[in-house]
């Protein structure tokens, strides 16, 4: 099987470490990759958003998959330009993506569905948006409505803060086009978990569940990331919760999708709070999370390949999938300055020694060479250390044993991942 992963960062050196041990696999590229994935496959100069240079390249080398690990591709019509040429993509069609390219788009497919979610209202003018804050009161969510890289998400404690997110939103656009309008909710209360489920149209294949630290700060303090660790399985996600998630939140929106002609395929990620009225959703991407996905594909004992064939193939009726019973933690060094200026070009040393320490694995995000060899910080996010153990708190102790011998002063990790579950 001829196999192209598309992006860059630790989610897609996950994929492509578990893809490369797949039986069926006899050649695995990843565009554009990084010098970590390029251990694992051949690296090919196309960005993840150029549409028309992958399928061209797809096309010219037979690829017989792709595999997306953003959304942005997903959101610009990667699937369907895939599907045009002949060529399987296990991603929706741009249509479908809107659950993730507009928030206000996964409220009203969820509204339709039924499924348990936060109230909310969209607003696209900045004064309007400000009187419901103040009717509402805080604490109150904020979204861009559009894909702002999971940065345009602002849980304000006060209607100050709400408002001093309008201004940055609406006005200032930080987070450019994605926030000419806004959704604005309820603020759950309870537990957050991501749940992945892969879909084929019609049926929905359990991936699992990760609990991710998206504040860059120790005690979940700062300024949201894309993600500074992530930990599987979260304790308080019971079979008992993950049938009812199944139940009442991925089959009526795979449902709904069918019903408007948008059929969903691919990884369905559910951001979910577990409140005192159950689970609800926070929202849906298209995509395997990044850090959740490197914590998964720790655990994952099936072959990922045939998984995601038969999802393309419309198959997962008859599929199923084992997962080690191990808990896995990731810790994500960031370089200095993230999220909002990370410093670029530092040098990292001890990867080697990092990736002897038992149970530990190494996934690049934002890394390349410079031209005599050093690798060097080349994004906000860096490194992704990850480790297994039998319990949660053996895979931490191993996976910031990893941390503790990677050399590099310029970066940093938050020290608690998993803490709440630890306690």
């Amino acid at each position: 099987m001829r196999v192209l992963v598309v992006g860059g960062g630790g989610r897609e050196h996950a994929l492509c470490w578990a893809l490369a041990g797949s039986p069926l696999l006899t050649k695995l590229w990843c565009a554009p990759g990084n010098p970590g994935i390029a251990e694992v496959a051949d690296c090919v100069p196309i960005g993840a958003e150029d549409i028309p240079a992958l399928v061209e390249f797809a096309r010219r080398e037979s690829v017989e998959l792709v595999v997306p690990g953003p959304e942005a591709p997903l959101t610009l019509g990667l699937a369907d330009a895939c599907a045009a040429a002949g060529i399987r993509c296990i991603g929706p069609s741009a249509e479908a993506a809107r659950l993730e390219g507009s928030k206000a788009f996964c409220k009203q497919v969820a509204d339709a569905a039924f499924v348990p979610t936060a109230a909310w209202a969209r607003f696209e003018d900045a004064d309007a948006a400000r009187a419901y804050i103040h009717a509402q009161g805080a604490p109150i969510v904020v979204k861009a409505d559009g894909l702002a890289a999971g940065k345009g998400v602002v849980v304000a404690q006060t209607v100050a803060e709400a408002e001093a997110a309008i201004a940055e939103i609406m006005e200032a656009r930080v987070h450019g086009a994605a926030g000419a309008s806004v959704v604005i909710e309820e603020c759950l209360v309870g537990e957050e978990v991501s749940f992945f489920a892969l879909c084929d149209g019609t049926t929905a294949l359990p991936l699992g569940a990760a609990q991710d630290h998206k504040r860059v700060g120790e005690g979940d303090t700062g300024p949201n990331t894309g993600g500074m660790g992530a930990f599987s399985p979260p304790p308080a996600f019971t079979d008992a919760i993950q049938g009812e998630v199944m139940a009442r939140i991925i089959r009526p929106t795979l449902a709904e999708m069918a019903a408007r002609g948008t059929p969903f395929r691919g990884v369905l990620f559910a951001g979910l709070m577990l409140t005192a009225a159950g689970p609800k959703l926070i929202e849906f991407n298209v995509r395997f999370g990044d850090p959740e996905c490197q914590a998964l594909m720790l655990r994952l004992r099936s072959d990922l390949l045939p998984a995601l064939l038969a999802a393309c193939d419309g198959e997962l009726a008859r599929f199923d999938l084992r997962w080690e019973k191990l808990s896995s933690l990731v810790v994500v060094m960031a370089a200095e300055g993230y999220p909002a200026a990370p410093r670029k070009g530092s040098v990292i040393q001890g990867l080697e020694a990092a990736a002897a320490v038992p149970h530990a694995q190494l996934f690049h995000a934002g890394t390349a060479r410079r031209e005599d060899g050093a690798l060097v910080a080349a994004g906000g996010r860096v490194l992704s250390v990850a480790a297994t153990g039998p319990t949660l708190l053996a895979a931490r102790d191993a996976a910031y044993a990893a941390v503790d011998a990677v050399d590099w002063p310029g970066g940093f990790c938050r020290r608690d991942i998993g803490w709440r579950a630890l306690g």
